[in-house]
């Protein structure tokens, strides 16, 4: 594997940012030089299959447990034991198994509009929930998908933004479209989804079960999400015991473009509050 990672400063403790579908490391454009200038070494990789990081071949390279190598892999070469994970989207699902899974090398945990796979079970059998995750289900045929969403240049994708998103550039936009269409990326994206449901990453990981995290652990939750019902929110004082939820009522899915100071204000306040500084 090789990885691309956008970083900026020198501080002790390692912010390692992990974007979400269908994005990459410049999403947390807005956080990354604030956190450095905090006093945080801060890293943001374009994750498995996206932007300039590698694309391996194959439903089963995108396996979660894969995925949480990837996150083990970086803190060892950013040479740091624990660090601060933030996370947005697939990165946030990444972050949820991590903090459960490598619980010794989660310093805190930062989750922007992800929901706790244990919620997201409780929620995707109703329908507030299951209509809005159709999409999912689509992603599980082969080839179709990638046809669809890279017609008209990556169309599709640009859409996706643009009713999701309050306040996105152009400008990104086509970025986030041209690295979608370059060849391998959009099957690298979709195979996500396939690992979890028909590779059965989801059910390996509900077999081993969802201990406590312990460590503490801010949620940042743009309300208007068109992807996921706020009721994800729910009991999730039942599987975090040291939680602060902040709730962002005019923002929706990607609230950390929509709303960027005020993300990255409460990242700051948090962050200093919990004596992460």
């Amino acid at each position: 594997m090789s990885v691309r990672v956008a970083t900026a400063g020198s501080g002790e403790k390692l912010i390692l940012c992990l974007h979400g579908f269908p994005e990459s490391a410049i999403s947390w454009r807005h956080q990354i030089d604030p956190l450095a200038q905090a006093g945080y070494r801060v890293w943001a990789p374009d994750l498995r299959g996206y932007g300039g990081t590698t694309r391996p071949a194959g439903i089963d390279s995108y396996r979660i447990e894969s995925l949480m190598d990837d996150v083990t892999g970086l803190l060892d070469a950013a040479r740091v034991q624990r660090a601060i994970l933030v996370g947005h989207d697939w990165g946030g699902i990444i972050a949820w198994y991590y903090a459960m899974r490598h619980a010794t090398r989660v310093e805190a945990l930062i989750i922007v509009n992800a929901p706790h796979p244990a919620c997201f079970e409780r929620e995707v059998r109703h329908w507030r929930q299951l209509h809005r995750s159709w999409y999912m289900g689509v992603f599980q045929l082969p080839w179709l998908p990638e046809e669809a969403l890279s017609a008209g240049h990556g169309c599709m994708i640009g859409e996706i933004f643009r009713r999701m998103a309050k306040q996105m550039p152009d400008d990104l936009i086509q970025l986030y479209q041209r690295q979608a269409c370059e060849p391998g990326a959009l099957t690298a994206m979709v195979n996500y989804y396939r690992a979890a449901l028909r590779g059965g990453g989801a059910l390996r990981q509900r077999r081993l079960g969802y201990p406590t995290i312990h460590v503490p652990t801010l949620v940042i939750w743009g309300v208007q999400d068109q992807a996921l019902v706020s009721q994800n929110l729910d009991r999730l004082h039942d599987v975090v015991d040291q939680l602060t939820v902040v709730t962002v009522a005019d923002a929706g899915h990607f609230v950390h473009e929509d709303k960027p100071e005020q993300v990255t204000r409460d990242l700051l306040m948090w962050l200093q509050y919990h004596g992460r500084t």
